[in-house]
């Protein structure tokens, strides 16, 4: 796979999260939190990725 496929899955991913940590703030706050590190860190690895 090419670089920027792999980034632009990166920030899917990223997105799909943002989704979960606001579908499930008013109810679960600490999963909440969970998802809002992950999607933290896969938009900060799709930066890294195309940085690199």
């Amino acid at each position: 796979m090419s670089k920027e496929v792999i980034a632009v899955l990166l920030l899917a991913l990223g997105g799909f999260l943002i989704g979960g940590v606001y579908s499930t703030w008013k109810t679960a706050k600490f999963v909440a939190v969970a998802l809002g590190v992950a999607a933290l860190l896969a938009v900060g690895g799709a930066i890294a990725w195309l940085a690199g």
